[in-house]
């Protein structure tokens, strides 16, 4: 059916609304990425097995892989507690749930409406039959991922159901085009990618532009290791983002859009797909769309897996076709973009908000958040933590509040060291500063950048110097090689920090890692290459000790740099099996049966087979 209308629209969203509202029960399994390795998909197939015939009952799958079945709703967030249920009309839900619980599950539950309560989660001993009751949950104010878990993401007709598409409708049939770039203005919503800028001003840019062709790109390449927050809401509800970008479209002029997706994301390209094409089929994307005369037909390009296309400049050239590297500015993209054309170019996140914008105001949106930052900002939070996952808070949120009560606080009690915060390119935050408000300007203040919004928690077992090594390795790999500052800069930084976690540094290699950190920062072509020293730069200003501990002491604290491990047998608890020899590859334990052994650390190659393999614990590891 074709949607020519608003009245098309209400109708379309009545009839919708009541088919949902038909089902006496439904059955929502969790099949996000961690689910599904968990065996979310046997428990989908059981639970259609049992439920089969039973009246009045909507089996419906959470998923992320395409050969599963029907896909209903996206990840809840919860990634710690899967795999995943949640039952309505009751809103149990259930963690940790077994191919074994499923019979019990139809039984008392889908059958009786009975809880199966040793599913529950648990908080302080204390069961949390709903969502609501899970503090992981509850302490967030989800805008961008209000959908995600709760509706089909590949039925466009439930997420009309909810209120989607009207925020369009809204901006097609009572507002301007100036209007609604005024309204997102004075939202003041900013970019959620990590440079924070004002997307209203962005918009005003490209629509003053002369050139009357022009384009608008969603950046969906979520490169940052451990980030999975654009990823999952491609995946748990892609019209959300679609609706944002139409909204943009009609603001600025533009009739092409371009959704560029990294290829490691097959799932977000095979649902963005979907609802394309269920969007073109209603008539709420493509020509005279709602009978409005406005056009807008949508792309999708998938990346091929390079960092450095998360940068504005080297994704429009990879579109293009062209290989991705950055180029001089100016000009800008809102000048001279795609083809050379004026272009939008916003994240994900950034394109979600504004349905809720456009529909509720943006003094709405101004109650959220700080006044410098409104809104909420999604996380990916991960690491040393009781609860990893996805969440959405308030921007001015603190770190610590994200941590402890939303995270759970560390697991096995650990002692706190640090969060690494907006990935490769951001910088390491220490116990004094997560009482500071999240936000893009007190970030900033922190020698830090927000990032995407990737959240990595570190204990007190964890190396700063191996960290800075991983991230400056990762950025140094990925680095285009246009200009020669992050080129060679980056590439002498990964060799002195090779030099130091082997126990070959010497002192002068700080004062040289720092001028290197300060030229690339300021020389460097595009902004991935200016923030890849963030990590070595905040790690060396708030660990410092650590670095002098590798070079001096030949020591690591955290007993994480094999190189500087040494691996010593306690002659109270050894007793003389000889297990330890005979696993030994190197040939550095000597001793003879039945009495205690000792190992040769200039042998030594720092394996841990020994350790691996006692069974009376008389092994340790002294850093």
């Amino acid at each position: 059916m074709s949607i020519t209308s608003m009245e098309d629209l209400k109708n379309k969203q009545a009839e919708v609304k009541k088919n949902l509202d038909g089902y006496t029960c439904r059955v929502l399994v969790c099949s996000g990425t961690g689910c599904i390795a968990s065996g979310a998909q046997k428990i989908y197939e059981e639970m259609s097995r049992l439920c089969e015939g039973i009246e009045g009952v909507a089996v419906e799958m959470q998923k992320d892989v395409p050969h599963v079945g029907i896909v209903k709703t996206g990840c809840q967030g919860l990634c710690e507690l899967g795999p995943l249920m949640r039952i309505e009309p009751y809103d149990y839900q259930y963690v940790h749930v077994q191919v074994d619980d499923c019979r019990e599950i139809v039984e008392k539950t889908i059958i009786c409406g009975l809880p199966v309560e040793r599913l529950f989660y648990r908080h302080n001993d204390e069961a949390c039959p709903h969502p609501d009751d899970i503090p992981f949950l509850n302490q967030q104010t989800r805008i961008v991922l209000e959908n995600c878990g709760k509706i089909d993401a590949e039925s466009i007709d439930e997420y009309i159901a909810v209120g989607g598409f009207s925020a369009m409708a809204k901006a097609f049939f009572e507002m301007t085009p100036q209007g609604v770039i005024d309204e997102i203005t004075k939202s003041g919503l900013r970019g959620r990618g990590g440079a924070g800028f004002p997307a209203g001003k962005k918009w005003s840019q490209v629509a003053r532009q002369p050139e009357k062709v022009r384009y608008v790109v969603c950046n969906g390449d979520e490169g940052d290791p451990g980030a999975f927050m654009d990823g999952s809401v491609m995946e748990g509800d892609p019209y959300k983002m679609i609706e944002g970008m139409v909204i943009a479209a009609y603001a600025v002029g533009a009739e092409d859009g371009y959704i560029y997706v990294r290829a490691e994301y097959p799932l977000s390209v095979q649902r963005l797909r979907m609802a394309i094409e269920q969007a073109e089929s209603y008539g709420l994307l493509g020509d005279n769309i709602l009978g409005s005369g406005i056009n807008f037909h949508l792309h999708i390009n998938r990346g091929a897996g390079a960092f450095v296309c998360g940068e504005g400049s080297a994704l429009t050239a990879s579109i293009e076709g062209n290989r991705g590297m950055p180029r001089v500015k100016p000009p800008r993209t809102v000048e001279q973009g795609l083809w050379g054309k004026p272009t939008v170019l916003n994240n994900v996140e950034t394109y979600a908000n504004v349905p809720k914008i456009i529909l509720q105001g943006a003094d709405w949106f101004h109650t959220i958040g700080t006044e410098g930052s409104p809104g909420t900002k999604t996380f990916s939070l991960t690491g040393s933590i009781e609860n990893t996952g996805l969440i959405e808070v308030p921007m001015g949120t603190s770190l610590r509040h994200i941590i402890y009560d939303i995270g759970g606080g560390l697991k096995s009690g650990a002692a706190f060291k640090g969060v690494q915060i907006g990935g490769p390119s951001g910088g390491c935050l220490i116990d004094d500063q997560i009482d500071h408000p999240l936000d893009f300007d007190s970030v900033k203040k922190l020698d830090a950048i927000m990032g995407s919004g990737g959240l990595v928690v570190m204990d007190e077992n964890t190396c700063m110097v191996e960290v800075a090594r991983f991230f400056m390795s990762f950025t140094q790999r990925e680095s285009c090689g246009k200009c020669v500052p992050c080129r060679e800069g980056t590439k002498r930084m990964l060799e002195i920090l090779e030099r130091i976690v082997a126990g070959k540094g010497e002192l002068s290699d700080l004062d040289e890692l720092e001028e290197l950190a300060n030229m690339v920062q300021s020389m460097a072509l595009c902004g991935l290459g200016k923030s890849a020293p963030l990590p070595v730069i905040s790690t060396l200003k708030r660990f410092r000790e650590e670095y002098v501990e590798h070079i001096i002491d030949k020591k690591c604290r955290a007993k994480v740099c094999t190189a500087l491990r040494q691996f010593h047998i306690n002659p109270e608890f050894c007793i003389g099996c000889g297990k330890c020899a005979k696993n030994c590859p190197a040939g550095a334990i000597s001793g003879k049966i039945k009495h205690p052994h000792v190992i040769n650390n200039d042998v030594c190659i720092k394996c841990g087979s020994c350790k691996d393999n006692c069974n009376f614990d008389a092994i340790y590891v002294e850093a």
